[in-house]
């Protein structure tokens, strides 16, 4: 439990509280610890979300299949994240996508009840569930945005901008493969890999399997703006 408590000390969603509150808070059924390995399913599209999940180890993605049969990988989420805020009080709280381990990953699972008790007992509780629901709420909004862009170019312009702007860097560190960057940004491999290909003939990028390296970030946000 010792450890369980380390890792909340530093979720945002649970730093308002010290440990011996934490453990006072746990003293009960209302949580579950669960384990799950590489590629199984945590949560299936369609199931019902009861439980607030926070990702104690591993990582795991939210992925929907298209109608082509593509993958496409919509966010992930790592060790101190939380998942399904933004469905547990709703009237349709049914998970929209697959949810799946992209590694071993051990999950804190804590019930709705619970979850309604410390939004009740505890303001900064309360402040921080619903800036976490507003978070989820940008990152769904960011996504479409990607998805209804007209062409690979613009898919990865944007994907290449915004990472410029998280690493504060022109050369954009890829913690992924090239597949899992394809399933990122909604296209399929080859395309990507021809679409980079081209933009490096273009002078706009050069690039490697660890990093992407933008030439000219104005040129970059004027395509951006003009697309």
């Amino acid at each position: 439990m010792d450890n369980l408590f380390s890792i909340l000390e530093t979720v945002d969603l649970f730093n308002c509280f010290s440990s011996d509150e934490l453990d006072k808070l746990f003293q009960n059924n209302l949580y579950h610890i669960r384990t799950y390995t590489k590629d199984s399913v945590v949560h299936l599209q369609n199931e019902k979300c009861e439980n607030l999940d926070i990702i104690l180890s591993g990582t795991v993605s939210v992925q929907k299949i298209d109608s082509n049969g593509d993958m496409l990988t919509i966010c992930s989420f790592s060790a101190g994240e939380v998942m399904g805020e933004n469905l547990l009080f709703s009237h349709r709280n049914f998970y929209p996508m697959t949810i799946t381990a992209k590694c071993d990953a051990k999950i804190l699972q804590i019930k709705k009840e619970l979850i309604l008790k410390l939004c009740q007992d505890n303001s900064k509780f309360l402040k921080g569930f619903l800036q976490s629901v507003s978070d989820k709420t940008l990152i769904l909004t960011g996504k479409i945005k990607i998805l209804t862009l007209k062409t690979i170019r613009q898919c990865i312009i944007e994907f290449l901008l915004y990472e410029c702007h998280i690493q504060k860097s022109t050369t954009i560190k890829l913690n992924m493969t090239k597949k899992e960057l394809a399933e990122k940004i909604g296209v399929q491999r080859p395309s990507l890999s021809r679409e980079l290909n081209k933009m490096r003939k273009d002078g706009l990028i050069t690039y490697d399997p660890k990093q992407i390296t933008i030439m000219d970030v104005d040129l970059l946000n004027k395509l951006h703006i003009d697309s």
